[in-house]
């Protein structure tokens, strides 16, 4: 369902208000870190509602500094009036807090990139990075969003999900796994098994054929996953010996920001 299908009752001003604050979180979700640049008919064709209707959206955030427009193009970005917003959330976020310096000290040892993520329960979401200082190098931008089956990140918190959940979410298509059958989501259960026992999960070129990424997952006090720190690295830099080895650094830092969180790792099943 677009955001211009969202029901509006004629008269009901709750309903229309609910209805415009959905199109409105509707545009600000078409910005990705992929197209940080876009114009109007391309998020109107985008979100499903008219270009009036989109222009009168976008001149109110941009006067709340939420989006800005390109000097050049004079296509619309995110503004850094966002940052106001998720500050205090950020800044409340304690995974992110005690994860920033073992973040630092994992892309020191590995020289590759590391990351922090969190679930939204459909998405894996970047909240920390500490981008590797080699010229060629795989980023995870903060607050991007990965919802391929193959993530890294996505399988750590696909693994704690009951079996029931993860089969509702890939038939569903809520993640994304082309070519789904009975047989491939058997394996990929099983696969998500594996991770989980091997401590840390693997993505060697299956969502990009040039990136590797390995995460492993950082539990709170009741034993629950709550984040994940992620590797992503050039694929043409790591061989499987060294896949091992970023695998196992990565688990050892997740391991160390679980315990600055007081937490411990649940025992698999």
């Amino acid at each position: 369902m677009t955001a211009a299908e969202s029901s509006e009752t004629p008269g009901n001003g709750d309903t229309k208000g609910a209805s415009v604050i959905v199109n409105a979180i509707a545009v600000l979700r078409t910005f990705t870190a992929d197209e940080p640049l876009l114009g109007v008919t391309e998020i109107a064709n985008r979100v499903g509602l008219h270009k009036s209707t989109v222009s009168r959206i976008l001149a109110t955030f941009e006067q709340e500094h939420l989006v800005e427009r390109d000097a050049e193009t004079r296509r619309f970005r995110l503004g850094l009036g966002l940052i106001a917003v998720a500050g205090p959330l950020l800044a409340e976020l304690e995974e992110r807090r005690v994860a920033y310096p073992v973040l630092r000290e994992l892309t020191e040892q590995t020289g590759e990139t590391s990351a922090l993520m969190v679930w939204n329960g459909l998405e894996s979401m970047c909240v920390e990075q500490i981008a590797s200082h080699q010229q060629i190098k795989h980023t995870t931008p903060l607050g991007a969003r990965y919802r391929d089956a193959m993530s890294s990140s996505v399988q750590v918190f696909l693994a704690a999900e009951p079996a029931e959940r993860v089969r509702s979410l890939l038939r569903g298509g809520a993640i994304t796994y082309p070519g789904l059958d009975d047989s491939s989501l058997e394996a990929y259960l099983i696969r998500l098994k594996e991770d989980l026992i091997r401590g840390w999960a693997i993505n060697y070129g299956e969502s990009s054929i040039d990136e590797v990424g390995v995460a492993a997952p950082v539990y709170d006090h009741r034993g629950d996953v709550v984040a994940a720190v992620l590797i992503p690295a050039p694929k043409f830099r790591v061989s499987p010996d060294r896949l091992q080895s970023l695998g196992e650094a990565c688990a050892a830092a997740a391991q160390k920001v679980t315990a600055r969180l007081g937490g411990r790792a649940a025992t698999p099943n």
